[in-house]
């Protein structure tokens, strides 16, 4: 497959009768749900859980998210969903990226990016990233496309 950047951390995702709404495809909100299995399941790959995240008080938020919905998919389609972290300022702020790509011929069905804040968890305030956080996440980021 043709992924935007290289070497995606992937999740296979195949929507069930549950996810389809009254247009008889995978309805939108089902598309953000993956994006938040696939980003937790990255983060946790790279070795920072959600226990992690309440020990340091610390927590990447999503500042705004954006996703282009480019085709339909139907109940039962075999899909693969591709994340990436792709920008980082070493203080605040990170962008991740997805992208869903239909198994059966690869083509992309949705495009997705958030752009994250550090938090302080018990304030909800903006605060820098722990170490834990740059160690972690900084050299994960994506370097190049086409992988």
């Amino acid at each position: 497959m043709d992924w935007d950047y290289a070497h995606p951390f992937t999740l296979p995702v195949t929507p069930g009768a549950a996810d389809i709404d009254g247009l008889d495809h995978t309805n939108n909100a089902v598309y953000v749900r993956w994006c938040e299995q696939a980003g937790w399941a990255h983060s946790q790959r790279l070795g920072l859980t959600l226990d992690d995240y309440r020990r340091l008080d610390r927590a990447m938020a999503i500042r705004r998210g954006e996703y282009d919905y480019l085709l339909p998919t139907s109940a039962g389609e075999a899909l693969t969903l591709g994340t990436w972290l792709v920008g980082g300022d070493g203080k605040l702020a990170m962008e991740r990226r997805f992208q869903l790509r239909r198994d059966s011929d690869g083509a992309t069905v949705l495009r997705g990016r958030w752009d994250l804040v550090c938090i302080e968890i018990s304030s909800g305030r903006p605060r820098r990233m722990p170490a834990e956080f740059l160690d972690t996440y900084m050299p994960a980021l994506a370097q190049n496309a086409g992988g």
